[in-house]
């Protein structure tokens, strides 16, 4: 099993560990802390070491932030978690704040008092976080403090070790392009930016420049490690030695320079002998790698991590593995839905049980390298927790009337996957029925949306909305994320979101992945990951417009479908989606399940 389901918090804790910190900081003169959730590479999941807020505060989730004062303490969290955040952390010891409506800075700036010296560690915030906490302390009059060590590792008793996990190649059948035809790549995109070179300290970065894969993150094949790329000559990957192969190591040495983790810093320290023009993302750098460089006399440009779109726009080996990679995930998956509507309403079947089961017969496939996150397996109100994990102590079984949500995904070589399905247990509510056809209806609208070159996923968002904002309804998470090619299953620029500000390219594959959640009752998502498509004309139309291909092969639950409520051309979209995945997954599938498969993929009856 990729997936433990132990209890990863305990919110007692909280109070005797935010004392611990609180007289560590005394000790250095400091009134308070900021600890968010981040590592030294920016990643969204952390490794065990470096999930210092989740051991002070008890929060497991991917995404928040802690400020630790001297007489109060708060927690800043988005949308997804706001459920989850309660049930993990004491707030007793902490308040509970939205990292978007009420973000740790403008709380800061309301509620520090003047002369208070807050620290943070240089190595977890990016310039631009820096410059924002910056602002909102000279607001506060208070005085924002780089430490040189974090103070929490001086409490941390029993931290784990960094990761030993080895480097292994990503071979070109799989990436599509050799190392130093991307680094040719990366180097004239630099010297376009008018540097002399770039630094990369985000992980999937150097792990798609290099066409090395790691386990350094559970279930993101990642090595941890940054790199700096000139914009003439050899670059160099800074990593622990003790993971390299001979075989590897040699292979590398072809196109790049390998040094260890330490000789970082006198990189940093040559470039800026150099007075080189050096390329820094402002969002995904660390300020003690900016501090660094200027301390040392480099020139700072803020430009875009050149390697980060490339990433995003897939090449054709890519693409044909994304599409190898859903075909493969279909199969186990239809053979999961089966089982759980075969099993499910008859009881004995709980959310590890399932977990279990599915991540068993993705096993069975022989391809599975991991899979791409924990499962989320929530049955009635835990499915409105966005992201669940299910733990021993919070296990459910799945009950008849109720709704079973359940988000996977697999990292196979050839690409990543990531799908969501709600399920009916036995026989849904009128109500259950109707707001999961409206989040069908968005999911479909995004499926089937045209659109001009230059749109950003910003300008699409609330296009998977209308039907819920019709019915005085929504959900508090974006619509789409980027996903990677056995990479991060989340992975920027591109986003389908209010945020997401880039524009969408052929090539981006991404998220569509509208919901509802009614707050203890149950939730509800539908997702399929799909490809943005070449331009193409529309007749009588006087611009060629992107697309969407639909990647992810799986059955709609039929039972949690109202007709009625959907148009003529939606019906038409759901019959062919349908027919389309009957035809990819049926001749895989045994007789029981085969029989399963053709009646979840029926037409829908007339309205």
């Amino acid at each position: 099993m990729f997936q433990s389901f132990n209890s990863l918090s305990d919110p007692t804790k909280g109070a005797g560990r935010v004392a611990q910190l609180r007289r560590e900081l005394g000790q250095r003169g400091l009134d308070g802390f900021i600890v968010p959730h981040a590592d030294a590479h920016q990643s969204e999941y952390l490794p065990p070491n470096a999930e210092r807020l989740h051991w002070l505060t008890g929060f497991s989730g991917s995404a928040g932030t802690a400020v630790i004062l001297k007489d109060e303490a708060a927690i800043f969290v988005d949308g997804r978690y706001t459920l989850q955040v309660r049930e993990q952390v004491d707030g007793e010891v902490f308040s509970f704040k939205h990292l978007i409506t009420e973000p740790s800075s403008a709380w800061i700036a309301e509620t520090v008092k003047d002369g208070t010296q807050i620290g943070y560690d240089p190595w977890l915030h990016t310039l631009k976080e820096v410059n924002t906490l910056t602002e909102a302390c000279t607001k506060a009059g208070a005085e924002l403090v780089p430490l040189e060590t974090n103070p929490i590792d001086a409490i941390w008793t029993k931290r784990p070790e960094p990761s030993p996990a080895p480097v292994e190649l990503h071979p070109i059948a799989f990436s599509g392009a050799n190392t130093l035809d991307k680094i040719s790549r990366i180097a004239a995109d630099i010297a376009k930016a008018e540097c002399d070179a770039a630094v990369l300290t985000t992980s999937e970065s150097v792990a798609w420049l290099f066409n090395i894969r790691g386990a350094d993150i559970a279930h993101t094949p990642l090595v941890l490690s940054n790199a700096v790329v000139p914009a003439t000559g050899k670059p160099t990957l800074f990593v622990d030695g003790r993971k390299l192969s001979n075989a590897v190591r040699a292979t590398l040495a072809e196109s790049i320079d390998i040094a260890e983790p330490e000789a970082f810093a006198a990189a940093l320290a040559n470039l800026g002998k150099a007075g080189a023009r050096v390329g820094i993302d402002p969002a995904l750098t660390p300020y003690a790698v900016i501090s660094a460089l200027e301390t040392a006399g480099a020139v700072i440009v803020e430009t875009p991590d050149p390697v980060q779109l490339p990433r995003a726009i897939k090449n054709e080996t890519e693409i044909a593995g994304a599409r190898t990679a859903h075909a493969r995930d279909a199969v186990p998956v239809a053979r999961f839905l089966a089982w759980i509507h075969r099993e499910a309403p008859g009881g004995g079947v709980d959310e590890i049980s399932a977990a279990t089961k599915l991540e068993s017969l993705r096993a069975e496939t022989g391809d599975l390298r991991d899979i791409s996150f924990d499962t989320i397996s929530g049955s009635g109100p835990n499915g409105a927790i966005i992201h669940y994990r299910v733990s021993e102590a919070s296990n459910r079984a799945l009950e008849a009337g109720s709704l079973y949500l359940v988000d996977s995904g697999a990292q196979y070589q050839d690409g990543t996957t990531d799908i969501t399905r709600t399920v009916a247990i036995g026989q849904p509510s009128a109500e259950m029925i109707r707001h999961f056809t409206l989040v069908l209806k968005g999911m479909i609208a995004i499926s089937m949306l045209r659109f001009p070159t230059g749109t950003s996923g910003a300008q699409i968002d609330a296009i998977a909305r209308v039907a819920l904002w019709r019915a005085g309804l929504d959900y508090d998470h974006g619509t789409g994320h980027g996903v990677g090619s056995f990479l991060g299953v989340h992975e920027g620029p591109q986003r389908i979101a209010k945020t997401g500000t880039t524009a969408l390219k052929p090539g981006m594959i991404l998220s569509n992945e509208p919901g509802y959640y009614k707050a203890g009752e149950y939730g509800i998502r539908i997702e399929n990951l799909i490809l943005v498509t070449d331009a193409s004309e529309i007749a009588g139309g006087d611009r060629p417009m992107l697309g969407f291909e639909t990647l992810t092969l799986a059955p709609i639950d039929r039972d949690l479908i109202d007709p009625g409520l959907l148009s003529d051309t939606e019906r038409a979209w759901l019959d062919a989606y349908h027919a389309r995945v009957r035809e990819a997954i049926a001749p895989s599938l045994n007789d029981e399940d085969r029989a399963w498969l053709i009646g979840a993929t029926e037409p829908l009856a007339p309205a």
